[in-house]
């Protein structure tokens, strides 16, 4: 089964869409017409703005949901049997798996991107990852510090969220044999502290046309294949404010023998999938010269 991974947030990086531009004109086309659904310059975003301004929730993840589904829709259109994202990614793979259309995708996750952006604002709050050590030790570590446990990344990876100050206590008292870093986004996202964001995308995905999906589509909640279109944009919603099991996505594709490739900004998920996916292979494109390496897997 060829399936097409959707990256989240934090995947991007400065001018990442310029060689995909260069590459291809309808490449360009889709990026610009997915920016004006989501009244964001995607093409000036992808090619010359700063780090910091790409850092920005209300820019990162238009951009890299429109990146995504322009890349599947450039190059590989018709072609997945399958689709999975990563949080924000979740977006761009209703849009593949046709639950929405492109141009309501884009819409939607500007609005999230803003409504999680003000949601930061709001109490000071921080993200961090912490690799390695027992997972039950880890777990009960975030949850002493008065954290929430936000991404279970698979391959020995969660996701710390919650009050920047509790960030830091375990950043400096790490659980045994781990490590944490800190992230750099603007809050606690998949946590209560994003319940605000969550009634604003409540309200917008109720005036969307949504159909039930082409193709296999799994969620985030916990790994399942999804079969109602509804359903699916129930689940996306709400995972703004709960836990991305990327881990049980993870199982379901092992299970499956999935043959993935991972959209742009890529690397992230193929690197989780290698290494906590015995069952599944993965390719990232990380360059349109990897597109001929999709037909190898």
């Amino acid at each position: 089964m060829l399936v097409f991974a959707c990256p989240g947030q934090g995947s991007q990086s400065e001018a990442f869409m310029k060689p995909w531009i260069e590459r291809s004109q309808e490449f360009a086309s889709q990026v610009e017409r997915l920016g004006e659904s989501a009244g964001v310059d995607l093409l000036r975003l992808g090619t010359s703005a700063s780090e910091d301004e790409i850092k920005a929730t209300e820019n990162a993840q238009p951009l890299i949901v429109g990146a995504t589904i322009a890349t599947y829709r450039a190059f590989f259109d018709g072609m997945a049997e399958g689709v999975v994202g990563h949080s924000v990614g979740e977006f761009a793979a209703a849009a593949i798996a046709g639950i929405i259309s492109d141009s309501e995708a884009m819409r939607l996750v500007s609005i999230r991107g803003q409504a999680m952006a003000a949601a930061a604002a709001e109490v000071e709050t921080s993200m961090a990852a912490v690799l390695g050590g027992d997972p039950d030790l880890v777990l009960d570590a975030i949850s002493d510090a008065g954290l929430h446990a936000a991404n279970y990344n698979g391959a020995g990876q969660l996701v710390a969220a919650g009050k920047a100050e509790a960030i830091s206590q375990l950043i400096a008292n790490p659980p045994e044999k781990a490590r944490v870093i800190q992230l750099k986004v603007a809050g606690a996202f998949h946590t209560p502290y994003m319940a605000s964001a969550v009634d604003k995308l409540s309200a917008a995905s109720s005036q969307v046309g949504i159909s039930d999906p082409r193709i296999n589509i799994w969620t985030n909640h916990d790994g399942r294949l999804v079969e109602s279109g509804d359903d699916f944009v129930a689940e996306m919603v709400q995972q703004t404010a709960r836990p991305v099991r990327w881990d049980l996505c993870m199982n379901a594709l092992s299970d499956e023998g999935a043959h993935v490739v991972e959209l742009p900004p890529a690397g992230a998920l193929a690197g989780l999938l290698k290494r906590g996916a015995p069952g599944a292979v993965a390719l990232a494109l990380k360059s349109p010269d990897d597109i001929a390496k999709v037909e190898e897997i």
